[in-house]
């Protein structure tokens, strides 16, 4: 069911011409643009990748794309989890983690962090109603104890501020290169595992 990293490219390249709903870039441009933030910040390369595909559940939704449009407006698409099976044959929870916290952090942060809710689209503040709301202060430090939350807290910043439009970002084969090498390395974990 995983993708390979070539799918996945062309994934991006197409469907990712797509706009990000509501937000002024396409998808492409808002990946290109996280994956940019995270990687100007420092971040390893897991949390690159992360960033750069945090929201392909997206694209895989849009295989429906007008059933999904018509249930967005009602319901939460559940992006963050769509992914996750076509990915994880690929990446390590390090790249799958972040990316499964991602609406989640947005959750906390409003939580947490008293000006963040002003920091939001009004497309993401519509979400986030969609998504269940700002967490408890109970829900929130439950939420920062999971493995991998300070990375989705990260990477949910990178994805508030990947909304710019005509923003120069390095092509979508530089990261691919990124991605490529994460998946290789995870590969022979696999092929050990498989033997067991």
């Amino acid at each position: 069911m995983a993708l390979t990293v070539e799918e996945i490219t062309r994934l991006l390249g197409t469907k990712g011409q797509r706009q990000y709903g509501r937000e002024a870039v396409s998808q492409l441009e808002h990946a290109l643009q996280c994956a940019q933030l995270a990687e100007e910040a420092e971040e390893t390369s897991e949390t690159v990748v992360a960033a750069l595909l945090h929201d392909f559940g997206h694209l895989l939704a849009a295989e429906r794309a007008d059933e999904v449009a018509r249930a967005q407006q009602q319901r939460d698409d559940l992006h963050q989890y769509i992914a996750l099976p076509f990915l994880r044959g690929l990446f390590a929870p390090a790249v799958l983690e972040p990316i499964r916290l991602h609406v989640d952090a947005k959750r906390c942060l409003c939580a947490i962090d008293s000006g963040y809710w002003d920091t939001l689209s009004p497309a993401s503040k519509r979400s986030l109603e969609l998504q269940g709301g700002v967490y408890t202060p109970e829900e929130a430090q439950r939420f920062m104890t999971q493995p991998f939350a300070a990375e989705a807290v990260r990477l949910r910043r990178y994805d508030d501020s990947a909304k710019v439009p005509g923003q120069a970002t390095p092509p979508l084969a530089h990261y691919m290169r990124i991605a490529q090498a994460l998946a290789s390395q995870a590969q022979p974990a696999r092929e050990k595992l498989t033997a067991l």
